[in-house]
C-alpha cells in the first residue's frame, strides 16, 4: 500500500462552485440545443448538451495529456469498448477511428443522450449496452448528483460523500454484467481496447472480465476515482496489483508518462493509467 499523509482522508471536492454553475448554466439553458462542437476531441461533430458550442477562446486552451493521449492513440481496424460511456463524447470520438465500438451505460439519462448524438452523427458502428460492468451480475442502486449527471456511481462511498454533500441526487435501479458473461452470451465482439471510467468501480469491472483480460489481452485506459485521496492511493494499488497479476507489465501514468509499479503506484491516483496489451 502507498503511504498516506495527514490530508488524504479529506473529502475530495470534485466539483467546484464554478463547476457547478457551468453546470447549472448548461443543463437549464442550452440542454436541448443542437449545435456542432467548436474544440476539443469532437470539433466538427454534431452534439446535444454541454457547452462544446463556445468558441475555444472562451474556454481553457490548455490541450490536457489525456486529450493529446487520444489524439495519438491508433484505433484503425479496432474494437473499443467504452465502459462507462457518459452522453458518448468518447463512443463518438472512437466510432470515427475504430472498426466498431460497444458501448455500456446504465444511467438512462445518460442513455438516452447517448443514443441521440449517435443518431445526430449518423453513426452506424456502435452498439450500446443498457448494462453497468462490474465482478458480478446482481441489480444496484445508481446515484449521481442532479446537476452533475457524469459522476453517477453505484459504489457504496460515492453515493455516501453525494449524500453528504448536501445536493439533490438522482437513483435508479440498474443491472450490472460481467464482460466475461457477456460477451460469449450476446456474442459480442472481442475487445482491442477498453476504457473504464466507472466513478469508483473500475477494479469490480476488471473483476469481471478476468478471463477477457487474459485471453484477449486488450489494450486499458482507467481513470482514478474515490471521496477522499487516501481512498484513491488505496485503489489505485489494488488495480496496479490486479494488472499486474493479470499480466500487464507496461502501465503507464498518462498524465506524467512515469512507468507504474506497486511500489510507485501513488502516482496514479491523479489522473489515468494506460496499460498496452500483453
Amino acid at each position: 500500500m502507498p503511504e498516506l499523509d495527514a490530508n488524504d482522508d479529506i473529502l475530495i471536492q470534485h466539483y467546484s462552485l464554478k463547476h457547478r454553475t457551468i453546470a447549472w448554466i448548461s443543463s437549464h439553458l442550452f440542454d436541448h440545443i443542437t449545435y456542432t462542437v467548436q474544440h476539443g476531441l469532437l470539433k466538427g461533430m454534431k452534439r446535444r448538451g454541454g457547452l462544446g458550442w463556445l468558441p475555444a477562446s472562451l474556454t481553457s486552451s490548455e490541450v490536457t495529456a489525456e486529450e493529446r493521449f487520444w489524439h495519438d492513440l491508433d484505433l484503425r481496424g479496432k474494437t473499443v469498448y467504452d465502459i462507462g460511456a457518459f452522453h458518448g463524447l468518447l463512443t463518438l470520438f472512437f466510432a470515427g477511428r475504430a472498426k466498431s465500438v460497444v458501448s455500456f451505460e446504465p444511467n438512462s439519462r445518460n442513455r438516452a443522450r447517448l443514443l441521440e448524438n449517435l443518431r445526430l452523427n449518423k453513426i452506424q458502428n456502435v452498439q450500446v449496452r443498457d448494462r453497468g460492468v462490474g465482478s458480478q451480475r446482481e441489480s444496484r442502486q445508481m446515484a449521481s448528483v442532479a446537476l452533475t449527471p457524469g459522476g453517477a456511481s453505484i459504489d457504496e462511498r460515492a453515493i455516501e460523500s453525494f449524500a453528504k454533500s448536501g445536493a439533490a441526487t438522482v437513483t435508479e435501479d440498474v443491472s450490472i454484467v460481467t464482460l466475461d458473461e457477456e460477451i460469449p452470451e450476446q456474442n459480442l465482439p472481442r475487445p482491442d481496447f477498453i476504457k473504464i471510467d466507472t466513478e469508483g468501480w473500475e477494479l469490480e469491472a476488471l473483476r469481471g472480465a478476468r478471463n477477457t483480460l487474459l485471453t484477449c489481452s486488450p489494450a486499458l485506459f482507467l481513470e482514478m476515482h474515490g471521496s477522499t485521496m487516501g481512498e484513491k492511493k488505496r485503489k489505485v494499488s489494488e488495480i496496479v496489483n490486479f494488472l499486474r497479476e493479470s499480466g500487464y507489465r507496461q502501465i503507464v501514468h498518462v498524465e506524467s508518462g512515469e512507468m507504474i509499479h506497486p511500489e510507485n503506484s501513488g502516482i496514479a491516483a491523479r489522473g489515468h493509467l494506460y496499460c498496452s496489451g500483453k
